[in-house]
């Protein structure tokens, strides 16, 4: 296939999800819902396939009856999509609790929609110390407890070690891509949303093996010349399609991101663990060391710095805060973020997201004032 097929592959994957999941479902697979930093390593070890959930741009009907309207879109929309039978066949979903948002729709999921188990995975605040390295693996023991009651299935420990590599592959060829992107204008904002989306909904070796070929077709093709308006994104999502048309109707072009979603997703590998090591602590580690995220404790707030930096380091022309609509980790960030590019010279701008957003005009309207300011 060439880089059109490809793109266009992972396009239909990122935009039907349920399509894909009802594949898996029907060759017998067994498919278990996740989202923000679940440990993905341990449910593909048990032979399942971790699928990632954020909610989805739809309006929000059944769900009202659960949550106020003043919280965040995606918890909305998640739970409107199980009331609807999207997730149908699914063995359980897995929510850790990294905000107050996420800490409240277990409850909620239980009563809404009881076809699919609710698994609670509950993260310590500090989990630099020994002690929250303990409480951590403890909430991984417990949701292998639960998803091997909800599944049938068993952690294998010999595969976990598999597992941990399979997904440190597919990390690095995540982060290839993205910097293939900053060097490729004609990559649109739409297909590099795809690839990162489609990401979630497929079993990593198969999403390893098409990128493999996207990144070989791409390093044969010779460089468009750039528009000049290189952005870095960040937030916790931006892959709406109508976003993502806005960045192209004005010729920005995204070269690195600080998406929850997206670039966060694949930053850190886990380290292999060496013969006799306990593979579960090495996953461990892998959490606890986490850092740069509005989800995590981080009482010096690094994410800040890191964030010029990248931009910098990917020559971006200005930044762009995605910020979900009632998101207070992120809402907390923005002004120190917006701070910093101002002292270093980054033109940054704020763009509300909400994933029940229809009319985008004033978003557009912003981000053409943006494009005209950085071109």
């Amino acid at each position: 296939m060439n880089t059109a097929e490809l793109f266009e592959q992972f396009h239909k994957i990122a935009l039907n999800p349920r399509a894909q999941k009802d594949a898996y479902l029907k060759d017998g697979e067994k498919v278990v819902l996740v989202t923000y930093y679940v440990p993905e390593q341990l449910i593909h070890a048990m032979g399942a396939i971790p699928f990632h959930t954020y909610g989805g741009d739809l309006p929000v009907n059944e769900a009202k009856q659960y949550f106020p309207a003043f919280i965040c879109s995606v918890m909305q929309t998640m739970l409107e999509l199980g009331m609807r039978g999207t997730f149908e066949g699914c063995s359980a979903i897995v929510i850790p609790s990294l905000c107050d948002s996420l800490k409240c729709i277990g409850q909620n999921w239980k009563y809404a929609v009881p076809s699919i188990p609710f698994i609670p995975l509950t993260y310590p605040q500090n989990r630099k110390p020994d002690y929250g390295a303990a409480f951590t693996r403890a909430g991984y023991e417990r949701m292998v407890r639960e998803l091997e009651a909800a599944t049938g299935l068993q952690l294998d420990e010999t595969r976990l070690k598999e597992s941990i590599r399979i997904y440190n592959e597919h990390n690095a060829l995540m982060r290839e891509f993205s910097a293939l992107c900053a060097e490729y204008p004609q990559v649109t904002a739409t297909q590099r949303s795809d690839v990162y989306k489609s990401a979630g909904f497929m079993k990593k070796e198969e999403h390893a093996q098409l990128l493999r070929e996207l990144i070989a077709c791409m390093k044969q093709e010779v460089a468009q010349k750039s528009s000049g308006k290189r952005i870095y994104i960040s937030g916790i999502l931006a892959d709406a399609p109508e976003w993502n048309r806005i960045l192209e109707d004005y010729g920005l072009q995204v070269v690195g991101d600080d998406i929850l979603a997206c670039s966060r997703l694949y930053r850190d590998d886990c380290r292999m663990p060496e013969d006799g090591e306990d593979a579960m602590d090495a996953l461990v580690r892998l959490y606890c060391d986490k850092d740069h995220c509005s989800l995590l404790y981080d009482e010096k707030k690094s994410r800040v710095e890191f964030i010029v930096q990248e931009a910098k380091q990917r020559k971006a022309d200005g930044v762009i805060l995605a910020l979900t609509k009632f998101c207070d980790p992120e809402e907390f960030d923005n002004p120190m973020i917006k701070d910093a590019c101002a002292e270093a010279g980054l033109p940054c701008v704020v763009i509300e997201m909400d994933r029940q957003m229809q009319n985008y005009e004033q978003a557009r309207t912003i981000m053409e004032t943006f494009a005209d300011m950085i071109g």
